[in-house]
């Protein structure tokens, strides 16, 4: 080993595991082409996007999408890289948001008469660094506590910040009824007034953030806070400064958070405590997870992801096009050889079109009910699945025999697999039609904790995260 070169980290190539079979060339491949190229790639395909896209509402979900990207961006300096379980960090979303509509609109009064509307090269970094400031206060908690206690202290957080915008801070905040009517992002003269214009915005602050984030990653700090997560003591040991580093990765957390507060604030014209509930919170970690933790392009695949299906569950023919879709992808990847993948698909619709006959013979009422689905998809599942007239019952009895199933699926052996796929898949779709595609609030976390459970089990390291094994 060459004087002066770590022999731990020597050998950190040789503890990742890149998979097999297309996996391993994918990984190759994009360690080939390498990160400048890549980014470039992303951007381009992200500026052709926003001059392809001509609908409205498809832009309105890209602006989402990247502001949940920003978000997963955020959470991973925390929790990916310095490994603090932070359960506050929806409250620094909060409070970009609320930052932006105090400073940028005439939320404490009107212009010129208390009031105040700074314009966006102001309020934004305001709205940033005042977030990153109490996010540094919260910080301070983190150096005594840490693991689950942190959780709560940090989840305490989050609770009080809603108690303060719903009972406390009524008057200027607006309560429950928040606040509307703000000013959009506007600086020299110019406005931002149409999704696409938004959509550009979060892009270039996403591309840019990305950048800042390579940067960090590499620089002594990001390796200060991957020493803190993987082992406090020994890092303390070696001199790193955990303390400092511990509070400014909550704090940086903070104001990445608040950016996007800020973005989300302009773009919807309003703030509602409603907009930063613990469900969402969900949706930033399920973003994170999903794409990889301590990944920053699998934070931003995660959240363009996560966001852009909960979005498809809305609507009942998008929602049906995510659900058979996902649950073909799911057994054309995993089900083996290929004469058994196609006798598990063989089985599945012979078992569907026989039991709708043989109920239907024994009760109309029972065969009587519409799917949920629309478009040709319900056309051709209406002589598939079974519907009765009243599914409401019928559909949770279902829901309750799909987790037991699900259950079974991950302790049956492998020789059995193949006959416990079919009853599976065809009693998910009977649920999926009768209960589920018809309460898209309740399906998509349903469907998006789905998701994470089976990513977690065939690749629990997230979809562009990196697994370390030990070289022994």
């Amino acid at each position: 080993m060459p004087i002066g070169v770590d022999e731990w980290a020597a050998q950190s190539s040789e503890r990742r595991d890149s998979g097999s079979g297309w996996q391993r060339r994918l990984t190759v491949f994009s360690e080939r082409v390498g990160w400048w190229p890549r980014w470039t790639l992303v951007v381009l395909a992200g500026l052709a996007f926003g001059q392809l896209s001509l609908n409205v509402n498809v832009q309105t979900v890209a602006v989402n999408c990247l502001i949940y990207a920003i978000l997963a961006i955020g959470l991973n300096i925390s929790v990916g890289w310095a490994g603090l379980l932070d359960l506050g960090y929806i409250a620094f979303f909060g409070l970009g948001a609320y930052g932006y509509a105090i400073f940028s609109s005439h939320a404490l009064g009107t212009a010129g008469a208390g009031g105040v509307e700074l314009p966006a090269i102001a309020s934004i970094p305001i709205a940033v660094a005042g977030t990153a400031i109490i996010g540094a206060l919260v910080g301070l908690v983190s150096l005594r506590v840490s693991g689950d206690y942190l959780a709560i202290v940090t989840l305490f957080v989050g609770q009080a910040f809603m108690e303060f915008v719903n009972n406390v801070a009524t008057s200027h905040l607006g309560g429950v009824n928040g606040l509307f009517g703000l000013a959009p992002i506007h600086s020299f003269g110019y406005s931002i007034v149409t999704p696409r214009g938004y959509y550009y915005f979060a892009l270039v602050a996403c591309a840019l953030l990305v950048l800042l984030m390579r940067n960090l990653e590499r620089s002594r700090t990001g390796l200060g806070w991957r020493a803190i997560r993987e082992d406090e003591l020994a890092a303390e040991a070696m001199t790193v400064k955990t303390k400092l580093l511990k509070i400014m990765a909550i704090s940086f957390g903070a104001g990445v958070a608040a950016l996007a507060g800020t973005i989300f604030a302009a773009q919807q014209d309003n703030v509602f405590p409603t907009n930063f509930t613990a469900n969402i919170l969900i949706l930033i970690y399920a973003c994170l997870v999903l794409g990889g933790v301590g990944s920053i392009w699998g934070a931003v695949l995660g959240g363009v992801v996560v966001t852009a299906g909960e979005q498809m569950v809305s609507s009942p023919l998008d929602a049906s096009y995510l659900f058979y879709g996902l649950i073909l992808v799911a057994l054309v990847a995993k089900v083996r050889p290929w004469r058994t993948l196609a006798a598990v698909l063989a089985g599945i619709v012979a078992l569907g079109l026989a039991a709708h006959a043989i109920v239907g013979a024994i009760s109309a009422s029972a065969v009587g009910g519409s799917p949920g689905s629309v478009g040709w998809i319900g056309s051709v599942v209406s002589h598939w699945v079974i519907v009765p007239k009243d599914a409401t019952g019928y559909g949770n009895v279902l829901y309750i025999l799909l987790i037991c199933l699900a259950f079974a699926l991950v302790r049956v052996r492998r020789r059995y697999l193949p006959f416990l796929l079919v009853p599976t898949v065809y009693i998910a779709a009977c649920c999926w039609e009768s209960r589920l595609v018809v309460n898209p609030s309740i399906t998509a976390q349903i469907l998006i904790g789905a998701i994470l459970i089976a990513m977690m089990a065939a690749r629990p390291q997230g979809l562009m995260g990196t697994m370390r094994v030990e070289v022994v």
